[in-house]
């Protein structure tokens, strides 16, 4: 392959820093080539893109050594706007890369720069559009798009260039499970059938595994592996020494290696999980695993009592959409709920009805028995805390600390217990060090984690978390999730919206599954999560381990509901055992 872009012992400091973001860098890009990128955060991915756009060092400024050439051109020595016909980027934030006022007419903006003669963009703007599911937005507004569908937006701009070289900066952040393989598919075959050359940065480990060709892993700066997805995802050890998570289908076959069960490779892949089970499968016969605990066996709410009843509710915005149809629905003191859905299934609009921020067209909302319209922002907020998809969206004071602390004085509290709730909060989020900085100085996922220490302090009794783990990554995730598995266990109501059902299993008791304003589906959350095609139909996807089980329930003829790699590995493990027990007392077998 010829290379597209290289990358020559890469150094890189920020202005008024010392500290070495980019730390002796080498690396060659490959024309043709889906090249992953994959890091905790601060590992130095994002100013890894930046570099190879020429945007670092050249607007950032700071001190940069070594060597980057870009289809043969020296980044150093070539403006960005000349860089830029060779290569694009997506950033995170599609906020930050959208000005037009109609879809269509943010995609044709960079094509008339170019001077794309004018045939050949409105030939382009369907094809882009179409790929991304956007199809009938050419004539909307950008801003009134969801957070996914601008960042689907941001994506088919930069693919409507098409760039030697495509860099995407966690572009599937914001997106459903099925809007994100969509995308991981349409820029794979961009580069197939166009030789374009693409750099992606995700934290989406099953997607990245599936699609990328090679996966090269930042760690503080410096480049610590590059190879194969098969290379890099089955060191399941390494991944997560480096904070990172694995693809489920290898953490559930290294654990069943672990369990002294011979697994010649790891597989990284759901298709090559269901090809190694089907193999181990071939040589023995499968007899029926012991009982297992189930993670999250819901308990019966007869005792309990309604914090939240939904009854007929409608909501139609000023557009007409109607974005919610007839919903009607009782949340539970003490429960964990999580609700699921594509983008645009109504899950936002669902819970703003909760918090008063929008008004029913139809039908009524209690919180507490007490009608939300009757309930002002500020009273409501004492009762329910809420974390939106966009923290900064929260955010308006100077530090993180007066952030933290602004709304319990005008709760009552004394300026003493102020103090003692806001260090508590701070540390509880992993905060303290930052309590002077500016918010908006933090990256994103630390900015949720402001917004999140925030609520602690108030202490109210229903938590509402709204696409908490966007912009973080593993450890930072895990952080989150925790902290909201001690609320519940403090007795708090906590109900998480997120399209990653593979985070839940050890949190959630019940899921409330929504597509096109309506409830599909509310069940526990073991049995939904087998619900498989319904899942789909809202553009959502089962864990790996939930595949992988029904798989295991095919061949064996035996009926299973696992639905974590730990479950996976242990019940085929004890099948696994129980054969070997047989078989040594049993020669003939």
């Amino acid at each position: 392959m010829n290379a597209i872009a290289i990358l020559d012992k890469v150094s890189y400091i920020y202005p008024n820093s010392k500290e070495t973001v980019l730390k002796d860098i080498s690396l060659t890009i490959n024309k043709g080539e889906f090249l992953g990128i994959i890091g905790a955060t601060g590992a130095g991915k994002t100013t890894l893109c930046l570099a190879l756009t020429g945007i670092v060092p050249q607007f950032y400024g700071g001190r940069f050594f070594g060597k980057i050439t870009i289809a043969g051109l020296d980044s150093l020595e070539h403006p960005v706007s000349e860089l830029a016909r060779h290569v694009g980027i997506v950033f995170e934030d599609p906020e930050v890369q959208i000005t037009a006022t109609s879809v269509e007419n943010e995609i044709a903006f960079a094509l008339e720069n170019l001077c794309v003669p004018r045939e050949e963009i409105l030939r382009r703007i369907p094809i882009v559009l179409k790929s991304v599911r956007l199809e009938g937005f050419e004539k909307k507004n950008p801003q009134e798009l969801s957070g996914g569908q601008k960042q689907r937006l941001a994506i088919a701009a930069a693919l409507a260039l098409q760039p030697d070289l495509l860099i995407l900066d966690e572009p599937t952040s914001q997106l459903d499970p099925i809007g994100s393989q969509e995308v991981f598919a349409t820029v794979r075959e961009l580069k197939e059938e166009l030789g374009v050359a693409i750099v992606m940065v995700s934290h989406a480990a099953e997607e990245m595994a599936e699609f990328c060709d090679r996966i090269a892993l930042l760690s503080d700066g410096k480049l610590l592996a590059v190879g194969t997805t098969d290379e890099i995802y089955a060191q399941v050890d390494l991944l997560k020494q480096n904070k990172l998570r694995p693809p489920e289908v290898a953490q559930a076959f290294n654990q069943i290696q672990q369990k002294g069960i011979n697994i010649s490779k790891i597989p990284v892949t759901l298709k090559s999980g269901i090809a190694k089970l089907e193999l181990l499968r071939s040589h023995s016969q499968l007899l029926p695993p012991p009982e297992f605990k189930a993670l999250n066996s819901c308990s019966p709410n007869l005792n309990k009592r309604p914090v939240l009843s939904v009854k007929d509710l409608r909501h139609t915005y000023d557009d007409g959409t109607e974005a919610l149809k007839n919903i009607s629905l009782d949340i539970y003191e003490g429960e964990y709920v999580l609700i699921v859905g594509q983008n645009g299934a109504g899950k936002s609009t669902l819970v703003k009805h909760f918090l008063n921020l929008l008004k029913p067209t139809e039908g009524t909302v209690l919180v507490s028995d007490r009608n939300a319209r009757e309930l002002s922002v500020s009273e409501l907020a004492q009762s329910i805390g809420y974390l939106a998809q966009n923290p900064d969206n929260q955010i308006f004071n100077t530090t993180v600390e007066k952030e933290v602390s602004f709304a319990l004085p005008f709760l009552g509290y004394k300026p003493e217990t102020v103090e003692q709730e806001t260090a508590r909060s701070l540390k509880a989020m992993q905060l303290w060090e930052h309590r002077h900085a500016h918010p908006l100085s933090l990256p994103k996922g630390e900015r949720g984690r402001i917004v999140i220490a925030a609520l602690l302090a108030m202490n109210p009794d229903i938590i509402i978390f709204d696409e908490p783990t966007t912009g973080q990554d593993y450890q930072g995730t895990a952080s989150i999730l925790e902290v909201s598995r001690q609320l519940h266990q403090m007795g708090k109501t906590v109900i998480v919206i997120t399209h990653h059902l593979y985070l839940m299993p050890e949190y959630a008791d019940r899921a409330i599954v929504m597509g096109k304003g309506t409830i599909l589906l509310d069940a526990p959350l073991r049995q939904a999560y087998h619900q498989t095609d319904l899942l789909e139909s809202t553009y959502l996807t089962p864990p790996q381990s939930v595949v992988l089980s029904q798989k295991l329930s095919e061949i064996s003829d035996r009926q299973y509901s696992l639905i974590t790699p730990t479950e996976f590995a242990n019940c085929f493990a004890s099948i696994a055992m129980q054969e070997i027990a047989g078989t040594s007392q049993n020669p003939n077998t």
